[in-house]
């Protein structure tokens, strides 16, 4: 058989589970004639016997693969893919919960402690899916997607779905942050380091009555993602490869004195400490305030004239270094991951292929979505080059650096989000000045570090 048409085994067995049993059928080229003593008289040829072509068919013909899914906002645009997979495949797709991502997070919490997963598919995301791991409620990916498979993501993104060994989630579309600064307002260049951030805002709320210089989400995980990203590029972790605490070394007393200093000076609004995401974001677009860190995902609705004061006013750019010569990019990404109860793991590896496709990131992109691939990454910033604002390709072009540099998801540990519990109300201790960055960084190290003993990281 030559190389053009040799199958590996490999190949051949990928296939052979796509097709879930289809026939494959080898047929004998010919038979060499044995030499006679005589020659026999002529006979007619008989008719060689005939076999009806093997029909490979629907792979899962009359199955139902149940999902978990997010849902809302653009979330569900993505599903209006599944008709062709369910024609594709013969299968359908029985929707079993949907709703918002805390929502999402909550049933899967409950459903692998409970043992009660009654569906193959499932919504993830890089920052929880390592809780669903600990359960035991996921099944590794590695024998289902192949290097073939994931040659066309972006390699961080990929990454930041492996643990232990296996990988875990595939991933969809992610967000970051950048820096969105007022062009109106003197900001010429974008700051290059956190220290050049602080100086600026300063230097904007002075001279800019009315105008906070900068501002960040003030609670829960939205303070405690700013800090983390803040102090690893300050050069420090939140943990080090024993899992004992670092936050409050001199990267972390740096970062949360950044937060502390801006606020005692007037250059964030006094009620942040109360702000999440939606009201930074109306802060900005109500023109109040001068520059800070921001998600791309936020892009349409700053540029729409009818709700922002600030559309066409405004650039982008990378988030700044600080002391350990590293960028601010935390970021994670949704994505898709199939339960360890299912009993059609190959079905729903197929659906998964489907929605995470060039097709699919297609769909999710001409939304605005950062998805995940990096071919249709191309095809999207080619398209922004005929855009009217060169702002849309800029944006693009910064967002895929920031995947393929910057992205850094918080530990992959269980215990991010009681980490975050513990460290939230403390920063807002240090931004109000009810308490010192060291000793309070100090208390909650010594929190952290019991909360990691309880969950057995030091046995």
């Amino acid at each position: 058989m030559s190389e053009e048409t040799k199958i590996s085994r490999r190949n051949f067995l990928k296939f052979a589970g796509i097709a879930s049993g289809a026939a494959t059928v080898l047929a004998a080229c010919g038979q060499a004639a044995e030499p006679t003593a005589a020659p026999e008289p002529t006979k007619a040829p008989e008719a060689a016997a005939t076999e009806a072509p093997a029909v490979v068919g629907k792979p899962f013909d009359g199955k139902t693969l149940r999902m978990h899914a997010i849902s809302g906002a653009n979330y569900d645009e993505l599903y209006k893919l599944i008709p062709a997979w369910e024609e594709e495949t013969g299968a359908k797709v029985e929707m079993v919960f949907k709703g918002n991502g805390f929502e999402t997070d909550k049933r899967l919490v409950q459903d692998f402690a409970a043992g009660t997963v009654d569906y193959d598919v499932c919504w993830d995301h890089s920052s929880f899916f390592s809780q669903y791991v600990k359960a035991d409620g996921l099944e590794p990916l590695d024998n289902y997607f192949g290097d073939e498979d994931l040659g066309d993501f972006i390699p961080r993104l990929v990454d930041a779905a492996r643990r232990d060994g296996s990988l875990w989630v595939i991933p969809r579309h992610f967000d970051i942050s950048c820096n969105h600064d007022r062009t109106a307002l003197g900001i010429e260049k974008a700051p290059e380091t956190w220290d050049e951030f602080k100086q600026q805002a300063l230097d904007v709320t002075e001279a800019n009555p009315g105008v906070f210089g900068t501002q960040f989400a003030g609670k829960e995980e939205a303070l405690t993602g700013r800090f983390y990203e803040v102090q690893t590029a300050e050069g420090g972790e939140l943990f080090d490869e024993n899992w004992e605490p670092t936050f409050n070394g001199s990267a972390g007393v740096k970062a949360a004195s950044m937060f502390a200093e801006l606020y005692d000076a007037g250059a964030m609004p006094p009620d942040m400490t109360n702000f999440l995401w939606e009201d930074v974001a109306q802060q900005w677009v109500s023109g109040l305030i001068g520059m800070y860190t921001e998600w791309f995902a936020r892009y349409s609705y700053f540029q729409d004239p009818e709700s922002s004061q600030v559309a066409g006013k405004f650039d982008l750019a990378r988030q700044p270094k600080g002391d350990g010569g590293i960028h601010s990019g935390w970021a994670g990404h949704h994505g898709f991951s199939i339960t360890k109860a299912s009993k059609e793991k190959d079905m729903a590896a197929s659906l998964i292929k489907h929605l995470t496709s060039v097709e699919g990131n297609r769909a999710e992109g001409a939304l605005g979505i950062l998805v995940s691939r990096q071919s249709v990454w191309d095809e999207l910033i080619a398209d922004a080059g005929s855009s009217e604002n060169p702002l849309d390709q800029k944006r693009l072009e910064l967002a895929l650096l920031q995947a393929q540099e910057d992205f850094k998801t918080p530990p992959l540990i269980a215990e991010w989000l009681p980490l975050s519990n513990i460290l939230y109300p403390i920063l807002q201790q240090f931004i109000l000045g009810d308490v010192e960055d060291e000793a309070g960084l100090d208390t909650a190290a010594e929190q952290a570090r019991l909360m990691m003993a309880d969950a057995g990281y030091y046995s």
